[in-house]
């Protein structure tokens, strides 16, 4: 190997070390990093860190990027799957991001939970982001397409107008219904596992939390009008 490719290799080991403290500094800190801290834990001068994240928010970019991409790469998995209808492909595209998401909570707050404060998402992470909404439409779009959706009337107002801009992104004949209940389908999926992994079912619901999950996904479902 030249010296060019060993120095280049030696960075991306580097750079996965800072990445893997950093990640076990948001399980005990939260997304309030410190590249002193990191750079004290990997055993290098904080300086040094630098020449690989130039930023605090560079650094927490990385991170996010590939918390999103991980929990999309989860989706698109379970997405590909046989599956008998499309309200079961949502189903199992929910409850994938559920598992991903109780496997790493501390990933799941970083991308999903509270803003970090002063920090400003680049547009960067839009592509990654917008991964487990996109198999959402997918589902919803093939289902539209193979006349799987049960009919509902057509929305009225002006964020009915705002959804047609949308739609027309998917496609010509995408209602523009459909889209408003994708996207609502979406933000009842964060806001389910977020409320198992936040506390909200304590004393609740203790036993079943995945049946009553699913429970939740399939209203989705069936008000999106899915078969």
């Amino acid at each position: 190997m030249s010296a060019s490719g060993v120095r280049a290799r030696v960075r991306a080991e580097m750079t996965e070390e800072i990445k893997t403290v950093a990640r076990r500094h948001l399980a005990t800190d939260g997304a309030n990093l410190s590249l002193r801290a990191v750079a004290r834990d990997v055993g290098m001068a904080s300086s040094a860190v630098y020449r690989y994240f130039a930023s605090r928010d560079d650094l927490l970019t990385a991170l996010i990027i590939e918390a999103y991409d991980s929990v999309g790469a989860a989706a698109e998995t379970a997405a590909a799957k046989p599956a008998e209808s499309p309200a079961d492909r949502l189903v199992a595209v929910a409850l994938a991001v559920r598992e991903w998401a109780l496997a790493d909570p501390h990933q799941w707050a970083l991308i999903y939970g509270s803003p970090v404060p002063g920090y400003q998402a680049p547009q960067d992470t839009i592509v990654s982001a917008i991964r487990v909404i996109m198999q959402i439409a997918e589902i919803i779009k093939d289902a539209h397409e193979a006349g799987r959706v049960e009919p509902r009337p057509e929305l009225t107002g002006r964020y009915a107008q705002e959804l047609s801009a949308v739609a027309d992104q998917f496609g010509p004949g995408i209602p523009p219904r459909l889209i408003g209940a994708g996207m609502a389908a979406f933000i009842q999926l964060m806001g389910a596992v977020s409320a198992e992994l936040f506390g909200q079912l304590n004393n609740t619901i203790e036993d079943d939390r995945r049946g009553f999950f699913e429970f939740q996904m399939r209203g989705a479902a069936t008000f999106i009008g899915l078969l």
